[in-house]
């Protein structure tokens, strides 16, 4: 296999916008725009809910949830980690969120109501992996529980991990359509991989956060092309950490010891 330097790729909006230039993958990747006054203004009230994320960040930090719910006598909320803040008017909300928000560029994307489990949100990061034929492969599925105060669902901010099964059970009437939506999720994962390696060549790894909806439908939140192997490492199927670590290290993601 070829060991040229691994390509990563920072910017979230960079990423997003390879992928909506694929007629197929638009449909899942939620409406997002780069930061602005205008922009909070017009996604807030059109989606009833939105998420303000730093362009380039890791581990869900400077991520912020806005609500506005009208028929509340308080409509705008804000919540930034475990700090929850209402208001009256969007200029107060706007105000609040230019303090909390990091001094970086930002873009606004549309909320997904995530599916939860036992009252808390949970996602999915698919791996998905240059395997050893250097085609690209869905290495392996884990879901990530949001912790019960928190909006996001990353495992270094308080997320917890936990097979798919065990997330998605209550879902669906038999084990068989369980197993295929899983399929189905992994499959998206390795379009998405082969879409952006066209837009960025050199990535031989990346992760894709999948939101899943009230209605089963999956949605794209963000790709990571560093994304942390270790992770997989909880799931109690050790055989899926060892596959993605053993192509990881046939493309060099780790330094051979000596």
């Amino acid at each position: 296999m070829s060991r040229m330097p691994i390509r990563r790729v920072q910017s979230k909006r960079a990423k997003t916008d390879a992928l909506l230039a694929d007629p197929e993958l638009k449909a899942y990747i939620p409406e997002t725009r780069l930061f602005s006054r205008n922009t909070v203004n017009e996604l807030l009230h059109k989606y009833g809910m939105i998420y303000v994320k730093p362009v380039s960040g890791t581990f869900g930090y400077g991520v912020i949830r806005l609500e506005w719910k009208a028929k509340y006598v308080l409509p705008y909320l804000l919540q930034s980690g475990e700090r929850k803040f209402r208001f009256r008017s969007f200029g107060g909300m706007y105000r609040k969120l230019l303090r909390l928000k990091f001094r970086k560029r930002y873009i606004c994307q549309q909320g997904i109501e995530l599916l939860k489990h036992e009252g808390r949100r949970f996602d999915f990061r698919v791996m998905v992996q240059h395997n050893l034929s250097s085609n690209w492969e869905s290495t392996g599925i884990i879901g990530r529980l949001a912790h019960p105060r928190k909006i996001v669902t990353n495992y270094h901010n308080s997320g917890t991990p936990h097979p798919y099964e065990t997330l998605m059970n209550g879902y669906f009437s038999d084990k068989e359509k369980m197993k295929s939506y899983r399929d189905t999720l992994m499959a998206l994962g390795e379009k998405v991989a082969q879409t952006l390696e066209k837009a960025f060549p050199g990535i031989k790894e990346i992760g894709v956060d999948i939101a899943v909806d009230a209605n089963l439908k999956p949605w794209i939140l963000e790709v990571n092309t560093l994304p942390d192997p270790f992770l997989f490492r909880k799931l109690p199927d050790a055989a899926v950490f060892r596959r993605i670590y053993r192509y990881a290290a046939a493309y060099g993601r780790f330094r051979r010891r000596t």
